[in-house]
C-alpha cells in the first residue's frame, strides 16, 4: 500500500483531476471520491446510500465503511480508511469477490423494490377518495386505537 493516510476535502463539485492522498467529499451529491491508495492511479468513487458506502465524520477524521474494494482494477487493492487512515485488508479471492457481488445485489433489491412500483392511474371517472375528517371521526378512531 503506497498510501497510509488520506485526508478529507469537502467539496461541492469532485475535480477533474485528483490528488493522491486527498478523499474528495461532496454532500451535496453524497459521493466520495480518491485515488487508489496503493499508487496505481486510478479514480475510485464511493456513493453515500442505504447500500453502499456510509461516511462518518467526527470533526477532523473521515471513516469509510464497508471496505474498498477494487475488483475491476488491476490492482485488486482491498483497503478500509479508518480515521484518515489506509488500512490494508489484502486481496479478495475470486470467491468472496461473487459472494460479494450477490450480497449487493440482494440488498439493493430489497432495499429499492418497495420504491420502484407505480402509483396508481387515477382516470376522470374514478376521482382520489380522502377520509373527511371531522372531530367526531377523529375521536372515533382514536377510541378504536385504545
Amino acid at each position: 500500500m503506497l498510501l497510509n493516510r488520506i485526508e478529507p476535502e469537502f467539496v461541492e463539485f469532485v475535480p477533474d483531476e485528483l490528488q493522491p492522498g486527498i478523499l474528495y467529499i461532496s454532500m451535496e451529491y453524497a459521493t466520495a471520491s480518491h485515488l487508489c491508495c496503493c499508487g496505481c492511479g486510478e479514480k475510485v468513487v464511493t456513493p453515500f446510500t442505504p447500500t453502499d458506502w456510509r461516511m462518518t465524520y467526527d470533526g477532523e477524521t473521515v471513516s469509510l465503511r464497508p471496505s474498498i474494494g477494487n475488483w475491476e482494477q488491476d490492482c485488486r487493492t482491498h483497503y478500509v480508511i479508518d480515521c484518515n487512515r489506509v488500512v490494508e485488508h489484502g486481496p479478495w479471492t475470486r470467491v468472496q469477490v461473487e459472494r460479494e457481488r450477490a450480497r449487493d445485489h440482494s440488498a439493493k433489491t430489497r432495499h429499492y423494490s418497495g420504491k420502484a412500483q407505480f402509483p396508481p392511474v387515477i382516470t376522470a371517472s374514478s376521482p382520489p377518495t380522502r377520509p373527511k375528517w371531522t372531530p367526531w371521526s377523529r375521536f372515533k378512531a382514536w377510541i378504536a386505537e385504545k
